[in-house]
């Protein structure tokens, strides 16, 4: 069983060593400190107010303004808070999940870059940038699996709006149920077939037709006859183990699948707003911080005309408000970032459970078929058993020994008669 790999995040910069003066833009401003990003770029950090920023800071006091929330969030093979992303078990595997970039979602919807370096957001999931992680190993690399192509949206038949790809196999396993309604329906019309030819050859072995043949003739003339009514039996029990054997199976076979899949439909769409519902409070953070950075540069700008004991007042109550607002905003990114968690946890598992489904469909159908040729088989082997005895009876037609016999039951008189003489 393998578990799901531990990937870094590339929203999360290393840690380098600290340098209290950035040699290429001289001294920093007192308090701040560079690092570098994994990628290699240079980000700063406020060690009093734990502010950040890729921009080099001033020396005017106040927040820089570009924030960098420096908590690991993520799905699809990143962390969540620091904790990985459970292990997914389905029948007898578990998946591990690797690092790289989900295949190009194929959403017709504009997609928001969310960040320039790593991400986008289309249609509120987060997918790795293609250009920074061009391929993504597969969770199940050794075959076509549900689990993974089918995260991202596409249009609908009218192109008018987005269905999900969850959506898109929901009505494949509602068609197969369909298909495999249809397939009994068909069976069944096959079974009225051979009922109703089993009663016409029960019938037709009683008509009187030719009923006074003779001789040996005529044995194999009631013969076949009889071998009507015979056959007409084989016809019958055909039907009948049709009918038990293979129409009522398909009939009965996840009789509740309808009922289960309108569940997972609502399991999983009911994830997908709560993302959206995420996604929009991450949304609205951002654009208050970004409110709050304004007001707070404003003031730092005004403080450099003026100097007033009110004005750092109002300087500091500006950045504690955008400290806070960054705050926010990481809490938001955090909840949002659990959200996708736990939609991409149980959409594996649901699309897992839902291949499973349909493999024993296709099996299930593919077992009651072959017990329909079998019996086809059967009932051409009984019915040929129904002739046999009218083919030896015909091989043992006579036409010398019938008139021998008629000759014997019906004569009058060997003496011949002959010519008169005068």
């Amino acid at each position: 069983m393998e578990e799901l790999q531990e990937v870094q995040s590339p929203l999360k910069p290393r840690k380098a060593a600290p340098q209290a003066e950035d040699t290429l833009n001289g001294h920093l401003p007192p308090g701040w400190q560079s690092y570098m990003s994994p990628q290699g770029r240079r980000y700063y950090v406020n060690t009093f107010t734990n502010e950040t920023t890729w921009e080099r800071p001033s020396s005017v006091p106040g927040t820089p303004k570009s924030p960098v929330s420096q908590k690991s969030s993520a799905v699809n093979g990143y962390y969540i808070s620091g904790t990985p992303v459970h292990q997914l078990d389905s029948g007898h595997m578990s998946l591990r999940k690797a690092s790289g970039d989900p295949q190009t979602p194929g959403s017709p919807a504009a997609p928001r870059r969310q960040s320039k370096e790593s991400s986008l957001t289309i249609n509120c999931v987060t997918f790795p940038h293609p250009d920074i992680m061009p391929e993504q190993q597969l969770l199940k690399p050794s075959e076509w699996s549900y689990c993974d192509y089918f995260w991202a949206d596409k249009k609908d038949s009218q192109g008018n709006n987005t269905v999900s790809g969850f959506e898109i196999l929901l009505q494949k396993q509602l068609k197969g149920k369909q298909m495999q309604k249809e397939m009994a329906e068909f069976v069944r019309e096959r079974i009225k077939i051979e009922e109703e030819y089993a009663k016409n050859l029960s019938k037709l072995s009683q008509n009187s037709l030719a009923a006074q043949e003779e001789g040996t003739l005529g044995e194999a003339w009631a013969q076949l006859k009889k071998s009507l009514a015979d056959e007409a039996e084989v016809h019958l029990k055909f039907s009948s183990k049709l009918q038990s054997e293979v129409e009522k199976p398909l009939l009965n076979f996840r009789e509740n699948f309808k009922k289960d899949m309108k569940k997972c439909d609502h399991h999983i769409a009911d994830l997908r707003k709560q993302l959206a519902s995420r996604y929009a409070a991450v949304e609205k953070a951002r654009k208050a911080l970004t409110e709050r950075q304004k007001d707070l540069e404003m003031k730092t700008q005004q403080l450099e005309v003026k100097l007033s004991n009110k004005t750092e007042e109002e300087i500091k109550k500006a950045r504690r408000k955008s400290t806070q607002a960054g705050d926010d905003l990481m809490r938001c990114v955090d909840l949002y970032n659990q959200a996708q968690s736990k939609w991409f946890e149980e959409m594996v598992t649901t699309t897992l459970e839902l291949e499973r489904l349909e493999v024993e469909r296709v099996e299930m159908i593919r077992q009651h078929l072959c017990q329909y040729t079998q019996l086809r088989h059967e009932t051409d082997m009984f019915n040929q058993s129904t002739v046999e005895l009218v083919d030896q009876l015909l091989r043992k037609v006579d036409p010398a020994k019938d008139r021998e016999l008629w000759v014997k039951e019906h004569k009058t008189g060997d003496i011949r008669p002959v010519d008169m003489e005068i």
